[in-house]
Protein backbone atom coordinates (compact mmCIF):
# COMPACT_ATOMS: atom_id res chain seq x y z
CA UNK A 1 0.00 0.00 0.00
CA UNK A 2 2.82 1.95 0.77
CA UNK A 3 4.51 1.79 -2.79
CA UNK A 4 0.80 2.03 -4.06
CA UNK A 5 0.64 5.63 -2.24
CA UNK A 6 4.14 7.00 -3.53
CA UNK A 7 3.20 6.10 -6.89
CA UNK A 8 0.32 7.88 -6.49
CA UNK A 9 1.66 11.06 -5.41
CA UNK A 10 4.64 10.48 -8.06
CA UNK A 11 1.80 10.73 -10.57
CA UNK A 12 0.43 13.89 -9.38
CA UNK A 13 3.35 15.67 -9.48
CA UNK A 14 4.42 14.70 -12.85
CA UNK A 15 0.74 16.20 -14.17
CA UNK A 16 1.20 19.13 -12.30
CA UNK A 17 4.07 20.08 -14.08
CA UNK A 18 3.01 18.35 -17.37
CA UNK A 19 0.05 21.20 -17.14
CA UNK A 20 1.97 23.92 -15.44
CA UNK A 21 4.14 22.93 -18.98
CA UNK A 22 0.79 23.83 -21.09
CA UNK A 23 -0.40 26.73 -19.52
CA UNK A 24 3.01 28.67 -20.29
CA UNK A 25 1.73 27.25 -23.91
CA UNK A 26 -1.25 28.92 -23.03
CA UNK A 27 -0.28 32.30 -22.12
CA UNK A 28 -2.58 31.46 -18.58
CA UNK A 29 -1.09 31.75 -14.90
CA UNK A 30 -1.46 28.53 -12.69
CA UNK A 31 -2.67 29.02 -9.34
CA UNK A 32 -1.18 26.90 -6.97
CA UNK A 33 -2.27 23.51 -6.75
CA UNK A 34 -1.10 21.73 -3.61
CA UNK A 35 -1.34 22.87 -0.34
CA UNK A 36 1.58 21.34 1.40
CA UNK A 37 2.81 17.62 -0.44
CA UNK A 38 -0.80 15.63 -0.03
CA UNK A 39 -3.16 17.93 -1.61
CA UNK A 40 -4.86 16.68 -5.18
CA UNK A 41 -4.16 19.48 -7.83
CA UNK A 42 -6.75 21.67 -8.85
CA UNK A 43 -8.17 20.16 -12.17
CA UNK A 44 -9.86 17.38 -12.45
CA UNK A 45 -6.84 14.93 -14.13
CA UNK A 46 -7.84 12.21 -11.03
CA UNK A 47 -11.43 12.73 -10.90
CA UNK A 48 -11.44 11.56 -15.10
CA UNK A 49 -8.97 9.10 -14.48
CA UNK A 50 -7.07 10.59 -18.00
CA UNK A 51 -3.57 9.12 -18.50
CA UNK A 52 -1.04 11.88 -19.63
CA UNK A 53 2.22 11.10 -21.17
CA UNK A 54 5.05 13.18 -23.02
CA UNK A 55 8.35 12.54 -24.00
CA UNK A 56 10.39 16.26 -25.43
CA UNK A 57 9.17 19.93 -23.96
CA UNK A 58 5.79 20.80 -24.08
CA UNK A 59 7.10 24.17 -24.06
CA UNK A 60 7.83 25.13 -27.66
CA UNK A 61 11.10 27.09 -28.50
CA UNK A 62 8.22 30.19 -29.56
CA UNK A 63 4.71 30.06 -30.28
CA UNK A 64 3.29 29.45 -34.08
CA UNK A 65 0.87 31.62 -35.24
CA UNK A 66 -3.00 30.65 -35.16
CA UNK A 67 -4.37 30.02 -38.20
CA UNK A 68 -1.81 28.34 -39.71
CA UNK A 69 -0.35 29.66 -42.90
CA UNK A 70 1.80 26.90 -44.05
CA UNK A 71 -1.38 24.60 -45.68
CA UNK A 72 -5.26 24.70 -45.81
CA UNK A 73 -7.22 21.64 -44.03
CA UNK A 74 -4.65 19.51 -43.88
CA UNK A 75 -5.64 15.96 -43.02
CA UNK A 76 -3.97 12.13 -43.31
CA UNK A 77 -5.95 9.40 -43.13
CA UNK A 78 -4.06 6.26 -42.59
CA UNK A 79 -5.15 2.44 -43.16
CA UNK A 80 -3.61 0.60 -40.07
CA UNK A 81 -0.99 -1.89 -39.38
CA UNK A 82 2.66 -0.40 -39.88
CA UNK A 83 2.82 3.24 -39.09
CA UNK A 84 3.76 5.30 -42.56
CA UNK A 85 6.74 7.23 -41.33
CA UNK A 86 6.22 10.23 -43.73
CA UNK A 87 3.27 10.78 -43.70
CA UNK A 88 3.92 12.25 -40.08
CA UNK A 89 7.23 14.00 -41.29
CA UNK A 90 4.23 15.66 -43.61
CA UNK A 91 1.86 16.67 -40.77
CA UNK A 92 5.04 18.55 -38.83
CA UNK A 93 6.38 20.47 -41.99
CA UNK A 94 2.42 20.82 -42.82
CA UNK A 95 2.31 22.36 -39.06
CA UNK A 96 4.97 24.98 -39.60
CA UNK A 97 7.02 23.41 -36.85
CA UNK A 98 10.86 24.12 -37.56
CA UNK A 99 14.16 23.98 -35.27
CA UNK A 100 13.52 27.79 -35.36
CA UNK A 101 9.90 27.06 -33.20
CA UNK A 102 10.14 24.14 -31.79
CA UNK A 103 6.42 22.69 -32.20
CA UNK A 104 4.03 19.71 -30.04
CA UNK A 105 2.57 16.67 -31.72
CA UNK A 106 -0.25 15.41 -29.41
CA UNK A 107 -1.88 11.83 -29.68
CA UNK A 108 -5.43 11.04 -28.64
CA UNK A 109 -6.90 7.39 -27.68
CA UNK A 110 -9.49 5.48 -25.24
CA UNK A 111 -6.99 3.01 -25.01
CA UNK A 112 -3.53 1.86 -25.40
CA UNK A 113 0.11 3.48 -24.14
CA UNK A 114 2.26 5.99 -24.91
CA UNK A 115 4.37 3.88 -27.80
CA UNK A 116 3.75 6.70 -30.46
CA UNK A 117 5.78 9.47 -28.22
CA UNK A 118 9.33 8.48 -28.67
CA UNK A 119 8.35 6.95 -32.32
CA UNK A 120 7.37 10.28 -33.31
CA UNK A 121 10.56 12.16 -31.33
CA UNK A 122 13.18 10.23 -31.78
CA UNK A 123 15.19 9.26 -35.32
CA UNK A 124 16.48 5.92 -34.33
CA UNK A 125 16.13 3.57 -31.40
CA UNK A 126 19.24 5.07 -29.34
CA UNK A 127 16.70 7.88 -28.70
CA UNK A 128 18.66 9.56 -31.47
CA UNK A 129 17.80 13.47 -31.94
CA UNK A 130 20.68 15.16 -34.33
CA UNK A 131 20.29 12.59 -37.28
CA UNK A 132 17.56 12.22 -39.95
CA UNK A 133 15.65 9.27 -38.87
CA UNK A 134 15.49 5.39 -40.07
CA UNK A 135 13.15 3.74 -41.11
CA UNK A 136 10.34 2.97 -38.52
CA UNK A 137 11.16 6.60 -36.72
CA UNK A 138 9.74 9.67 -37.57
CA UNK A 139 12.59 12.19 -35.86
CA UNK A 140 10.40 14.73 -35.22
CA UNK A 141 12.78 16.25 -32.82
CA UNK A 142 15.41 16.58 -35.78
CA UNK A 143 12.94 18.45 -37.58
CA UNK A 144 12.26 20.35 -34.84
CA UNK A 145 9.70 18.69 -33.01
CA UNK A 146 9.63 19.84 -28.87
CA UNK A 147 7.52 17.41 -27.53
CA UNK A 148 5.42 13.96 -28.14
CA UNK A 149 2.27 13.65 -26.28
CA UNK A 150 -0.54 11.27 -25.17
CA UNK A 151 -4.09 11.28 -23.97
CA UNK A 152 -5.36 8.35 -22.93
CA UNK A 153 -9.41 9.76 -22.53
CA UNK A 154 -11.46 7.22 -21.56
CA UNK A 155 -14.62 8.49 -20.73
CA UNK A 156 -16.93 11.53 -21.41
CA UNK A 157 -15.85 12.93 -18.06
CA UNK A 158 -12.16 13.17 -19.34
CA UNK A 159 -13.05 14.21 -22.77
CA UNK A 160 -14.92 17.23 -21.15
CA UNK A 161 -11.29 17.54 -18.73
CA UNK A 162 -10.24 21.35 -18.91
CA UNK A 163 -6.33 19.81 -18.84
CA UNK A 164 -7.27 17.22 -21.27
CA UNK A 165 -8.53 20.19 -23.48
CA UNK A 166 -5.45 22.32 -22.56
CA UNK A 167 -3.26 19.38 -23.95
CA UNK A 168 -5.39 19.14 -26.94
CA UNK A 169 -6.12 22.66 -27.74
CA UNK A 170 -2.46 24.06 -27.70
CA UNK A 171 -1.52 21.48 -30.40
CA UNK A 172 0.70 21.47 -32.92
CA UNK A 173 -0.62 19.16 -34.80
CA UNK A 174 -3.02 16.32 -33.66
CA UNK A 175 -3.62 12.35 -34.10
CA UNK A 176 -5.90 9.90 -33.16
CA UNK A 177 -4.63 6.07 -32.76
CA UNK A 178 -6.51 3.01 -33.44
CA UNK A 179 -8.60 0.76 -31.80
CA UNK A 180 -12.73 1.10 -31.29
CA UNK A 181 -14.47 3.94 -33.28
CA UNK A 182 -17.66 3.33 -31.23
CA UNK A 183 -15.45 4.52 -28.28
CA UNK A 184 -14.47 7.44 -29.82
CA UNK A 185 -18.39 7.88 -30.88
CA UNK A 186 -19.66 7.16 -27.44
CA UNK A 187 -16.65 9.09 -24.93
CA UNK A 188 -15.81 12.15 -27.50
CA UNK A 189 -18.48 13.23 -29.40
CA UNK A 190 -20.36 16.03 -28.18
CA UNK A 191 -17.72 17.12 -25.30
CA UNK A 192 -15.28 19.92 -25.46
CA UNK A 193 -12.81 17.76 -26.58
CA UNK A 194 -14.95 17.39 -29.68
CA UNK A 195 -15.57 21.08 -30.22
CA UNK A 196 -11.27 21.08 -29.36
CA UNK A 197 -10.07 19.45 -32.79
CA UNK A 198 -12.85 21.07 -34.44
CA UNK A 199 -11.17 24.32 -33.62
CA UNK A 200 -7.88 23.17 -34.67
CA UNK A 201 -9.19 21.91 -37.89
CA UNK A 202 -10.67 25.50 -38.63
CA UNK A 203 -7.23 26.58 -37.41
CA UNK A 204 -5.56 24.76 -40.42
CA UNK A 205 -3.58 22.60 -37.34
CA UNK A 206 -3.10 19.00 -39.25
CA UNK A 207 -4.97 15.98 -38.09
CA UNK A 208 -5.07 12.58 -38.67
CA UNK A 209 -5.59 9.64 -37.83
CA UNK A 210 -5.00 5.22 -38.47
CA UNK A 211 -7.64 2.49 -38.47
CA UNK A 212 -10.00 3.54 -35.53
CA UNK A 213 -8.93 7.32 -36.04
CA UNK A 214 -9.18 7.72 -39.65
CA UNK A 215 -12.74 5.77 -39.92
CA UNK A 216 -14.41 8.53 -37.39
CA UNK A 217 -12.74 11.84 -39.79
CA UNK A 218 -15.21 10.90 -42.47
CA UNK A 219 -18.77 12.58 -42.53
CA UNK A 220 -20.06 9.29 -42.47
CA UNK A 221 -18.59 7.14 -39.99
CA UNK A 222 -19.26 3.28 -39.26
CA UNK A 223 -19.54 3.28 -35.51
CA UNK A 224 -19.82 -0.10 -34.69
CA UNK A 225 -21.41 0.27 -31.78
CA UNK A 226 -22.70 -3.09 -31.52
CA UNK A 227 -19.36 -4.69 -32.86
CA UNK A 228 -17.53 -4.94 -36.23
CA UNK A 229 -19.12 -6.09 -39.47
CA UNK A 230 -17.40 -8.23 -42.46
CA UNK A 231 -18.22 -7.68 -46.22
CA UNK A 232 -20.33 -10.78 -46.05
CA UNK A 233 -22.37 -9.73 -43.43
CA UNK A 234 -23.16 -6.44 -44.99
CA UNK A 235 -24.04 -7.89 -48.09
CA UNK A 236 -26.37 -10.84 -47.07
CA UNK A 237 -28.15 -8.14 -45.06
CA UNK A 238 -27.42 -4.49 -45.25
CA UNK A 239 -29.79 -3.72 -42.36
CA UNK A 240 -28.37 -6.22 -39.82
CA UNK A 241 -27.70 -5.49 -36.29
CA UNK A 242 -24.24 -4.59 -36.37
CA UNK A 243 -24.46 -1.73 -39.78
CA UNK A 244 -24.39 1.06 -36.99
CA UNK A 245 -23.85 4.23 -38.32
CA UNK A 246 -22.60 8.30 -37.01
CA UNK A 247 -24.55 10.24 -37.24
CA UNK A 248 -27.82 8.18 -37.06
CA UNK A 249 -30.26 8.53 -39.91
CA UNK A 250 -26.91 10.17 -41.62
CA UNK A 251 -28.63 13.36 -40.14
CA UNK A 252 -27.20 16.00 -37.69
CA UNK A 253 -23.69 16.55 -36.81
CA UNK A 254 -20.95 14.42 -37.71
CA UNK A 255 -18.15 13.60 -35.33
CA UNK A 256 -15.60 15.21 -36.89
CA UNK A 257 -16.22 15.68 -40.66
CA UNK A 258 -12.97 17.20 -42.21
CA UNK A 259 -14.25 19.36 -45.02
CA UNK A 260 -12.25 17.15 -47.78
CA UNK A 261 -14.42 14.15 -46.62
CA UNK A 262 -17.77 15.04 -46.66
CA UNK A 263 -20.28 12.37 -47.41
CA UNK A 264 -17.69 10.53 -47.52
CA UNK A 265 -17.05 6.72 -45.84
CA UNK A 266 -13.50 6.11 -44.56
CA UNK A 267 -12.20 2.04 -44.19
CA UNK A 268 -8.95 1.12 -43.36
CA UNK A 269 -7.42 -2.44 -43.18
CA UNK A 270 -9.44 -2.85 -46.65
CA UNK A 271 -6.99 -4.84 -48.07
CA UNK A 272 -6.05 -7.61 -45.28
CA UNK A 273 -9.69 -7.58 -43.60
CA UNK A 274 -11.47 -7.78 -47.88
CA UNK A 275 -13.97 -4.89 -47.23
CA UNK A 276 -14.55 -3.83 -50.84
CA UNK A 277 -18.26 -5.43 -50.03
CA UNK A 278 -18.98 -3.50 -46.66
CA UNK A 279 -17.89 -0.40 -48.17
CA UNK A 280 -20.20 -0.88 -50.73
CA UNK A 281 -23.26 -1.27 -48.39
CA UNK A 282 -22.42 1.81 -45.93
CA UNK A 283 -21.90 3.92 -49.31
CA UNK A 284 -25.54 2.37 -50.80
CA UNK A 285 -26.92 2.85 -47.15
CA UNK A 286 -26.63 6.25 -47.39
CA UNK A 287 -28.56 6.42 -50.73
CA UNK A 288 -31.97 8.16 -50.30
CA UNK A 289 -34.97 5.29 -51.86
CA UNK A 290 -36.41 7.00 -55.12
CA UNK A 291 -38.47 5.27 -57.40
CA UNK A 292 -38.25 1.93 -56.25
CA UNK A 293 -34.68 2.01 -55.77
CA UNK A 294 -31.72 3.41 -53.03
CA UNK A 295 -32.19 2.56 -49.04
CA UNK A 296 -34.94 3.40 -46.88
CA UNK A 297 -33.33 6.14 -44.74
CA UNK A 298 -30.28 6.99 -46.91
CA UNK A 299 -30.43 11.16 -47.39
CA UNK A 300 -27.96 11.64 -50.36
CA UNK A 301 -30.41 11.65 -53.51
CA UNK A 302 -27.37 11.81 -55.97
CA UNK A 303 -25.88 8.11 -55.88
CA UNK A 304 -22.74 9.75 -56.91
CA UNK A 305 -22.71 11.93 -54.35
CA UNK A 306 -21.83 9.17 -51.90
CA UNK A 307 -17.75 8.37 -51.21
CA UNK A 308 -15.89 5.92 -49.80
CA UNK A 309 -12.31 5.64 -49.44
CA UNK A 310 -10.60 2.29 -48.80
CA UNK A 311 -7.07 2.29 -47.16
CA UNK A 312 -4.73 -0.59 -47.44
CA UNK A 313 -2.46 -0.96 -44.44
CA UNK A 314 0.67 0.11 -44.15
CA UNK A 315 -0.93 3.47 -46.34
CA UNK A 316 -1.83 6.79 -46.00
CA UNK A 317 -3.62 9.69 -47.43
CA UNK A 318 -2.33 13.14 -47.44
CA UNK A 319 -5.14 15.33 -48.21
CA UNK A 320 -5.29 19.87 -48.46
CA UNK A 321 -6.64 22.33 -49.88
CA UNK A 322 -4.74 23.77 -52.47
CA UNK A 323 -6.08 26.75 -55.32
CA UNK A 324 -10.06 25.54 -53.65
CA UNK A 325 -9.82 22.08 -54.43
CA UNK A 326 -8.74 19.51 -52.40
CA UNK A 327 -5.80 17.36 -53.36
CA UNK A 328 -4.24 13.90 -52.16
CA UNK A 329 -1.48 12.04 -52.01
CA UNK A 330 -0.80 8.06 -51.64
CA UNK A 331 2.42 7.68 -49.15
CA UNK A 332 3.91 4.82 -47.97
CA UNK A 333 7.00 3.16 -46.16
CA UNK A 334 10.20 2.54 -48.17
CA UNK A 335 10.31 -0.83 -46.88
CA UNK A 336 6.23 -1.91 -47.13
CA UNK A 337 5.67 -5.44 -48.19
CA UNK A 338 1.59 -5.18 -49.48
CA UNK A 339 0.38 -3.01 -52.49
CA UNK A 340 -0.50 -0.38 -49.71
CA UNK A 341 -3.35 1.48 -52.26
CA UNK A 342 -6.38 3.97 -51.94
CA UNK A 343 -9.15 2.56 -53.60
CA UNK A 344 -11.54 5.51 -54.43
CA UNK A 345 -15.66 4.33 -55.00
CA UNK A 346 -18.26 6.19 -56.11
CA UNK A 347 -21.73 4.80 -57.14
CA UNK A 348 -22.97 5.46 -60.46
CA UNK A 349 -26.38 4.44 -59.23
CA UNK A 350 -28.67 3.53 -57.13
CA UNK A 351 -29.06 0.16 -55.41
CA UNK A 352 -31.82 -1.93 -57.04
CA UNK A 353 -32.44 -3.93 -53.74
CA UNK A 354 -31.56 -2.48 -50.71
CA UNK A 355 -34.17 -4.14 -47.53
CA UNK A 356 -34.05 -5.48 -44.12
CA UNK A 357 -33.03 -9.34 -44.77
CA UNK A 358 -32.45 -9.03 -48.28
CA UNK A 359 -29.24 -9.26 -49.82
CA UNK A 360 -27.32 -6.20 -51.45
CA UNK A 361 -28.08 -5.45 -55.01
CA UNK A 362 -26.50 -2.43 -56.54
CA UNK A 363 -24.82 -2.15 -60.30
CA UNK A 364 -21.83 0.14 -61.06
CA UNK A 365 -19.91 1.03 -58.40
CA UNK A 366 -16.76 3.21 -59.78
CA UNK A 367 -13.36 2.15 -58.33
CA UNK A 368 -10.24 3.96 -58.74
CA UNK A 369 -7.37 2.48 -57.33
CA UNK A 370 -4.47 4.23 -56.55
CA UNK A 371 -0.91 2.85 -55.45
CA UNK A 372 1.97 5.17 -56.49
CA UNK A 373 2.56 9.02 -55.88
CA UNK A 374 -0.24 10.82 -58.48
CA UNK A 375 -1.73 13.18 -56.88
CA UNK A 376 -5.94 13.04 -56.84
CA UNK A 377 -8.22 15.68 -57.10
CA UNK A 378 -11.01 14.80 -54.00
CA UNK A 379 -12.93 17.74 -55.49
CA UNK A 380 -13.78 15.83 -58.92
CA UNK A 381 -13.34 12.77 -57.39
CA UNK A 382 -11.89 11.81 -61.05
CA UNK A 383 -8.25 11.06 -61.58
CA UNK A 384 -9.17 8.16 -64.83
CA UNK A 385 -6.44 7.62 -67.44
CA UNK A 386 -4.26 9.25 -65.08
CA UNK A 387 -0.62 7.49 -64.73
CA UNK A 388 -0.92 5.39 -61.26
CA UNK A 389 -5.06 5.15 -61.32
CA UNK A 390 -6.62 1.43 -62.29
CA UNK A 391 -10.21 2.08 -63.18
CA UNK A 392 -12.54 -0.34 -62.92
CA UNK A 393 -16.25 -1.17 -61.79
CA UNK A 394 -17.72 -3.43 -58.94
CA UNK A 395 -21.02 -4.55 -59.25
CA UNK A 396 -23.47 -6.77 -56.27
CA UNK A 397 -25.74 -8.78 -57.70
CA UNK A 398 -28.23 -10.53 -54.33
CA UNK A 399 -24.80 -10.06 -51.94
CA UNK A 400 -22.46 -12.09 -54.72
CA UNK A 401 -19.38 -9.12 -55.78
CA UNK A 402 -18.38 -9.02 -59.24
CA UNK A 403 -15.52 -8.91 -59.97
CA UNK A 404 -14.86 -11.91 -57.89
CA UNK A 405 -11.34 -11.18 -57.11
CA UNK A 406 -10.90 -7.63 -56.32
CA UNK A 407 -7.75 -6.37 -56.86
CA UNK A 408 -6.37 -4.95 -53.67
Amino acid sequence: MESISKLTQNCRVVAYHALACISVVLGVLMPPAFAGDKTTPSYSYFVTGTQYFETGNPVPVQPLPTPQPQAVQPVVIMGGGPDVDGAYRWMIQQAGITKATGGRMVVIRATGTDAYDPYFYYSNKKNATDIPAVDGYVGGAYLGLTAAETLVITDTAAANDPFVNAVVGSANALWIAGGDQGNYIKFWKGTKLNATIAALMQQNVPVGGTSAGANVLGQFVFSAIEGTVTSTQALSDPYNKYMTFDPKGFSGPSFLDATALDNTFVDPHFDSRDRMGRLVTFLSRSIAPWSGSGCEGGVLKNPSAARGIGLDVETALQIQKISGRFVAQRVTNISTTSPSAVHFLRPLTSPAVCAPGKPLTIYGVHVQRLDDETVFDMTNWWNGGSAGIEAYVVDENAGIQSPATIHY
